[in-house]
């Protein structure tokens, strides 16, 4: 933006307008991940691909965390309303590359570039509203936020549920277009932005590295925890060397780059390295405790997929209850430090809970559970954001934004990639056995593990059936064992967060760009008083 151009006036209306472009986004990504994870089971059924789920998910993650410090630093240094545009139509297309893939593996290529777009999603929408309402303000914005996640919760299950049951899993992503288009447009004419130049060589082979080193990190966890290769392949060490090897080059390029995707210096900061942790930590737990619930739910309870899909709705109940109500808390008080304490603590009693699950665990009783969960959750994910926004300077929030969240999304990648491994290896170890001792052979037996779809359980004999419902409890209840002490370094890291007041200017308001508060709208009193009398 140049000292001719006229600086944006943030009214009141204003913020709202924008707000309006960022639900739209938001709902389009939030809506997908409720219905993709209720359909699921039926997918990879479909697609043959039951020992390899985790790569869906793993795919998606992998590839929103690479995107996420592109899309925080550009946005930073060229503005974001372009940018929000480009992830959106992203989104959209890829969508439509997993409705019509014909093969597990293509599916996942698709899965991943719709991460690609989905990182944007998260991460522009964030920082734009740092950039537009002070940090003492912010809370209240979650309110809305919290409503469309909760419209998500309610209508992605159903979509995904009647999708599954009544028409095909396809359907799942064909929703995304309309939705997609109809984001795209009230983007385009909503979303009102300065847009900038880069002043300084965008960080080209920062990026390169930063992909690379990711990608090494989530391969070297995959490769290890798979019993095609495990631990002990030298395939799974070529990983390490390269994830070694990349994250050494990285370090050395930002320490010399003009402007760094990610800034050394964040990390001289305290504050953000606590908050990051919390964060990092808290994916790890978070994203392997959710990746796997749905599925467990139709296969191990016999639930159809819109029965197990609205089972989630009391984690995301709870997560919108205490969201909305810290929220408000922390533009009251001014003070945030007691919510991710009592979070971390809230949420290892639900992951506590979990460990309990078995073949005759009730669903009102798995309910109260993830209610417990989700509202733990909600006492620490806007905070940790919230925080690491307020501590830096306002031409970084963005970028810290998105460091923030890329080593979150790292921990859930992690996560994913080495509980999931190990629910699937437990899985498809029982499943086999089980087809095994039902008379298949070892061929026979392997091949019905690896594309057993809920349909296809509900045609099985009883007994074979009851002992595939206790398999997947088997597989499932014993890893939430090994997710509980990492909320334990959460709380011992929430413990040790400092307290700072937050700032009362919104962030394009202290760059320069914009003009805020009873200024704007006197300014803009004016304009329209002008316009009238012409």
């Amino acid at each position: 933006m140049t000292e001719t151009e006229p600086k944006l006036l943030l009214t009141k209306r204003r913020i709202w307008i924008i707000f309006s472009a960022l639900i739209a986004g938001m709902l389009l990504a939030s809506l997908d991940q409720t219905i993709v994870s209720t359909a699921m089971p039926t997918i990879v059924g479909d697609l043959g691909g039951v020992e390899h789920q985790a790569w869906i998910t793993t795919a998606y993650l992998l590839a929103t965390t690479i995107v996420m410090p592109i899309y925080g630093k550009f946005g930073d240094v060229l503005g974001r309303r372009r940018l929000f545009l480009i992830a959106i139509a992203l989104f959209t297309a890829a969508s439509v590359g997993c409705a019509v893939a014909t093969d597990f593996w293509t599916f996942v290529v698709f899965r991943a570039a719709q991460g690609l777009g989905g990182g944007g999603l998260m991460i522009l929408s964030q920082a734009i509203i740092a950039d537009i309402v002070p940090a003492n303000e912010r809370g209240k914005y979650l309110g809305p936020l919290g409503g469309i996640f909760g419209l998500a919760a309610v209508g992605g299950p159903l979509l995904g549920g009647f999708f599954v049951d009544h028409l095909s899993w396809q359907w799942a992503f064909y929703i995304n277009i309309p939705i997609g288009i109809a984001a795209f447009a009230i983007t385009y004419f909503a979303l009102t932005l300065p847009s900038k130049k880069a002043t300084e060589p965008l960080d080209i082979p920062g990026v390169v590295l930063l992909a690379l080193a990711t990608t090494s990190l989530i391969f070297f966890t995959d490769f290890g925890g798979d019993t095609a290769h495990g631990w002990s392949a030298p395939e799974t060490w070529l990983w390490a060397a390269g994830l070694v090897i990349a994250a050494g080059l990285f370090v050395l390029v930002e320490s010399r780059a003009s402007d760094p995707i990610i800034p050394l210096s964040l990390f001289r900061n305290p504050i953000f390295v606590n908050a990051t942790s919390i964060g990092l930590v808290l994916g790890v737990g978070m994203f392997a405790a959710l990746g796997f619930l749905p599925t467990f739910l139709q296969m191990s309870t016999g639930t159809s997929a819109a029965v197990s899909g609205m089972a989630m709705l009391p984690m995301m109940a709870g997560l919108m209850l205490t969201s909305i109500t810290s929220g408000a808390l922390i533009t009251k008080t001014g003070r945030y430090k007691v919510f991710p304490i009592l979070g971390t603590l809230v949420t290892a009693g639900g992951m506590l809970a979990m460990t309990t699950l078995s073949a005759d665990t009730p669903v009102w009783l798995l309910c109260v559970f993830l209610f417990v969960f989700g509202a733990g959750l909600g006492l620490i994910m806007q905070v940790v954001v919230l925080v690491v926004q307020n501590s830096v300077d306002p031409s970084m929030i963005g970028t810290a934004t998105s460091t923030n969240n890329y080593f979150r999304e790292v921990g859930g990648a992690l996560g994913t990639a080495v509980f999931g491994t190990i629910f699937s290896t437990r899985l498809t170890e029982n499943l086999t056995e089980i087809f095994a001792g039902a008379g298949a052979s070892a061929d026979q037996a392997q091949q019905s593990a690896v594309s057993l779809s809920p349909t296809a359980l509900e045609q099985l004999p009883e007994p074979v059936r009851e002992a595939i419902v206790s398999a997947y409890a088997d597989a499932l209840a014993p890893v939430f064992w090994y997710l509980v002490p990492f909320m334990a370094v959460a709380f011992l890291l929430s413990l040790v967060l400092e307290q700072i007041p937050l700032s009362d200017v919104a962030g394009l308001v202290a760059r320069g760009e914009a003009i805020g508060g009873e200024e704007a709208e006197e300014l803009e009193a004016q304009q329209r008083a002008a316009a009238k009398s012409r």
